[in-house]
């Protein structure tokens, strides 16, 4: 079995549980974000098949538990800007407020009640003629549309985000971890390529020990309030020995003067994998025209992979990138 410190040293050669890949600097992967999320709602079925469809190295389920114990695809707790529950009147009494939020959790559904939902395209100026229609896709449900692709001869990676764990820990099962490891164990043992990420640090060194799945600890910044710009909000060494990579707002990778800041090769030297999130062809940054502008200025900071809504047009790009490096 691979060790944390073993495994990093095999990412740093192209290989990944047993599965070749190619060197991540010279081909950084594309992660289809939510699935291909700009153009049907997120994490619904159809949203990752069109991803895969697209040319996407992996998909992102980001997870989350109903009520009777099983990981369903939302990025969110609540459920009133991706789905129809406000329409149905038979839930209206799940409607509460936690923290600061009101709304519906999907903590409080069962798997056979939000079987019942219909999912929304959550963006607006994005394409809203399939809302009303998918479903809410499980994990279980994701891993076999992964294995029928790759029963075709399209091998493509799940790169699962658990969101808010201490929550569910809390409220559902405490033995979250070692529930995703076992998971994670069985897709190793199915060939399908794997990262595991998180925004919380102390759910990253629970889960490490138990997998040998590469860990990315997702990281956001503070907008410093001087600079007006994004200044890190974790000290990142603190991880070293627990978080394989790191998933990192793409706002870290500049100055407030659009200069590289460094710290993809403070990061590479280190022997971590940097992948960054989230390029949109709709929500461009100030100062770029196109996505490709965009995406080529994060292509040439040396990023091992990318996040994006439109993973047709991150292949493409990326693609274009990778040739013109070996001119």
């Amino acid at each position: 079995m691979l060790t944390r410190i073993s495994m990093t040293a095999a990412l740093g050669l192209g290989l990944l549980c047993g599965l070749e890949f190619a060197a991540v600097a010279d081909n950084p992967i594309v992660i289809a974000h939510r699935g291909a999320s700009g153009y049907l709602p997120e994490h619904s079925l159809e949203a990752y098949k069109l991803g895969i469809e697209q040319g996407a190295d992996f998909i992102e389920p980001d997870l989350v538990m109903t009520k009777d114990g099983v990981l369903v695809a939302r990025h969110d707790i609540y459920l009133s800007t991706t789905t129809n529950v406000a329409s149905r009147p038979e839930f209206a009494d799940r409607k509460r407020t936690i923290g600061d939020h009101t709304d519906w959790f999907v903590m409080d559904f069962t798997l056979a009640e939000l079987k019942t939902l219909r999912v929304r395209q959550a963006f607006g100026g994005r394409d809203k003629s399939f809302d009303d229609q998918l479903e809410i896709a499980t994990l279980d449900e994701i891993i076999e549309l992964v294995m029928a692709h790759k029963a075709k001869g399209r091998t493509v990676g799940l790169h699962i985000e658990m969101k808010r764990p201490a929550l569910f820990k809390a409220s559902l099962n405490a033995q979250l971890a070692s529930l995703l490891a076992a998971k994670m164990t069985t897709l190793q043992q199915l060939e399908i390529p794997l990262y595991f990420q998180c925004f919380d640090g102390e759910f990253v060194r629970e889960i490490a020990p138990l997998t040998e799945v590469p860990i990315v600890l997702l990281v956001g910044g503070k907008v410093n309030p001087q600079s007006q710009w994004v200044d890190l909000d974790v000290t990142l060494e603190n991880y070293y020995a627990t978080a394989d990579g790191f998933g990192l707002n793409k706002a870290l990778l500049f100055t407030s003067e659009m200069k590289p800041s460094g710290i993809v090769e403070k990061l590479h030297t280190a022997g971590k994998i940097v992948h960054v999130w989230t390029v949109r062809a709709d929500a461009l940054p100030k100062g770029f025209q196109t996505m490709e502008q965009e995406l080529t200025l994060l292509l040439e900071t040396g990023v091992d992979g990318f996040f994006t809504d439109f993973p047709g047009k991150g292949v493409a790009v990326r693609n274009q990138y990778a040739a013109s490096q070996k001119d």
